[in-house]
């Protein structure tokens, strides 16, 4: 799957640009590479609609927000998470005709929609269904990014009929609608006379039928299937994020465009790291006398096993922290921090030799903080003597 360009890019505007640089761009390369001024013509085809995925996200003040900050990964059907998430919408036809209303007005877009919905039906039947995956990723592949190969089910183009209905692929015209894939009824009023305009009940808007329908998908051209499809994870991924494989999804009816897969996020939980944002935290405990004296310990992070200095004196809590260790930053450079949080280490059971220990050391000034230092008196003390304890 080719990686998406840049959406200032394709649209030739600098990341400052203003809404209304990014509509004139948009109006121009939209104007250009429209179907109907390039007919039968994929490679503009595909290029219009590019243009209209880039046009929707920068448009919209939200989407371009988590666009600068995410990237792709950002809006690749909504937001970067699950009911937020963007990478959304299929950027079909009917979405690119809507952009188009907004820019040159709703006639300009209804005449073009209502024209390319007409010239469609009777070419292709109804869209396939999205397909909803979920993937659990461990702390270390969303730390830098994985390649997976999925097996799904899913509806597929029929082999015996090659996606077409038919055993031998012809089709009669519609003889309710005469291959518009529309019925119109016309009503007069005092007021004057209305078309309503409805899609045609016997072909559902393909303007065609199938003729001698294909045993193996009884006529819709699909059946059910396996797939194996590859995906790349980038670094830096949350849960609830989903990546959108555009076309990977159920086959449409009898040659009709086919659904997207849709790959959520799943993060597994792991066995001592824990994720806070792009850092990870990882949490230490530490003797008594570690904390006291100092020492050199090994921790564990995602690349590996190593070696940390604990200062003298440090009290529990304290962090240190070990930088460009945690995870990449999703669609960015650098990454985040491996904090390792100390825990002075207290045993619930001692041996007798310890407690003879431990009572010795609890005399000891230094080692008592609510004992008298140099003569001084330690603020507990006073705090004792100014309410007469």
């Amino acid at each position: 799957m080719p990686a998406k360009r840049d959406y200032y890019e394709v649209l030739g505007v600098p990341r400052s640009a203003s809404i209304d640089d990014i509509k004139k761009a948009y109006r121009k390369l939209a104007m250009q590479y429209h179907p109907d001024r390039n007919p039968n013509n994929k490679a503009a085809e595909e290029k219009f609609k590019e243009i209209n995925e880039a046009y929707e996200v920068l448009s919209n003040e939200e989407k371009r927000a988590r666009y600068d900050r995410f990237g792709h990964a950002g809006v690749g059907t909504s937001a970067a998470s699950e009911g937020a998430n963007p990478f959304a919408g299929r950027g079909g036809m009917e979405d690119i005709f809507s952009a188009f209303s907004d820019i040159f007005g709703s006639s300009f877009g209804d005449a073009f929609a209502e024209a390319s919905g007409r010239r469609r039906s009777r070419q292709r039947g109804a869209p396939g269904s999205d397909i909803k995956i979920r993937l659990k990723l461990t702390l270390e592949e969303i730390a830098n990014g994985v390649d997976k190969t999925l097996k799904i089910r899913k509806l597929k183009v029929c082999d015996a009929c090659h996606g077409t209905g038919s055993k031998n692929g012809n089709y009669d015209a519609c003889p309710t609608c005469n291959g518009t894939g529309e019925v119109r009824q016309v009503s007069r009023t005092m007021f004057g006379q209305f078309v309503n305009i409805t899609t045609c009940p016997t072909c559902n808007g393909e303007g065609r039928i199938v003729r001698d329908k294909c045993n193996a998908c009884n006529g819709e051209g699909r059946a059910q299937g396996e797939a194996t499809i590859k995906v790349s994870i980038p670094a830096g991924v949350s849960e609830g994020n989903y990546i959108p494989l555009r076309g990977q999804g159920d086959a449409g009816l009898r040659g009709g465009p086919a659904g997207d897969l849709l790959v959520v996020i799943e993060e597994e939980e792991h066995p001592f790291f824990k994720r806070e944002e792009d850092n990870v935290v990882y949490d230490l405990n530490i003797s008594f006398a570690d904390a006291v004296l100092g020492a050199k310990m090994s921790v564990p992070t995602l690349d590996g096993s190593m070696v940390i200095e604990i200062p003298p004196g440090s009290p529990s809590g304290r962090e240190i922290r070990i930088p460009e260790k945690g995870i990449k930053h999703l669609n960015g450079y650098g990454r985040g921090d491996q904090i390792v949080r100390l825990h002075i280490h207290v045993p619930s059971q001692v041996s007798a030799a310890d407690k003879e220990l431990l009572k010795q050391l609890r005399q000891s000034p230094n080692l008592n903080p609510t004992a008298k230092h140099n003569g001084k008196t330690s603020p507990f003390e006073k705090v004792k003597d100014v309410f007469g304890l």
